[in-house]
């Protein structure tokens, strides 16, 4: 469900951008002999801005594009037509398209920013949080076994994980040490095609460069885009419970 409302939002927004443009420069149609047309270019310049503040990527873009011509159609003489013969329209046309153009990316650029630090921040929390469970030396390995598990669906983007001691039999793709996704002795391009849908895909458990199991990795009804830094922060949250496992053998 939060996939859809994501996608409706974003449609909705991108749409938004196209159309408020026009609505704002149709508005302004009685007012145009008495309004400097640069006035008006500012004020669709804010509007602008408040697309790309968004988040959506293509929203401030598509709404200084939207901008543009409705300011041509609208506020420009030949009335009615995007044709602008005027210098100084050509001339503020031109700026209205870069500022507009500039600012969506500047501000898409800097929410993706924080997103992605909070994204990090979050996954090492998450670290953090199950090696404070292996260091008070919980003999709850199950716990810290299931609570991984749940950690690397999220993190992933995947259908389903589980734990498995069994290594005798290789999976047909691994999620190795670096964070690189091999299948059959070939590294694939996962930020781009995804995960495996059509096989498990194997995590293994190592402390001390001893394997003490493996996860696998299930993606069979979502394309998973995980990134190269969510790949590492899943490695090392199987590191964890190699650690909890080797800890709870000690006590043994």
């Amino acid at each position: 469900m939060r996939v859809h409302l994501s996608e409706r939002w974003r449609t909705a927004v991108v749409a938004g951008a196209g159309v408020v443009p026009a609505l704002v420069c149709a508005a302004m149609v009685p007012f145009r002999a008495r309004i400097e047309n640069t006035s008006i270019a500012l004020l669709l310049v804010l509007v602008v801005v408040s697309a790309a503040a968004t988040g959506v990527r293509w929203a401030g873009i598509i709404a200084a594009l939207s901008g543009t011509a409705c300011w041509a159609f609208f506020l420009t003489q030949p009335y009615q037509q995007i044709v602008i013969t005027e210098r100084a329209d050509i001339q503020t046309a031109a700026l209205l398209t870069l500022v507009g153009i500039a600012a969506a990316l500047i501000l898409w650029g800097r929410r993706k920013r924080h997103t992605h630090a909070n994204e990090q921040q979050a996954y090492l929390s998450g670290i953090l949080r199950t090696a404070g469970i292996v260091a008070a030396g919980s003999s709850h390995t199950e716990g810290v076994i299931e609570q991984v598990a749940d950690q690397l669906v999220e993190l992933l983007g995947i259908d389903d994980c589980y734990f498995d001691s069994d290594i005798r039999n290789e999976a047909p793709a691994a999620l190795v040490r670096d964070g690189t996704v091999v299948r059959r002795g070939r590294d694939l391009d996962v930020e781009r095609f995804g995960l495996p849908t059509d096989c498990e895909i194997e995590l293994r458990v190592h402390h001390n460069g001893v394997t003490r199991g493996r996860f696998l990795l299930v993606a069979s009804t979502r394309l998973a885009l995980p990134s190269l830094a969510q790949r590492q922060v899943a490695v090392a949250l199987a590191d964890q419970v190699g650690a909890a496992l080797a800890t709870h053998d000690r006590s043994w």
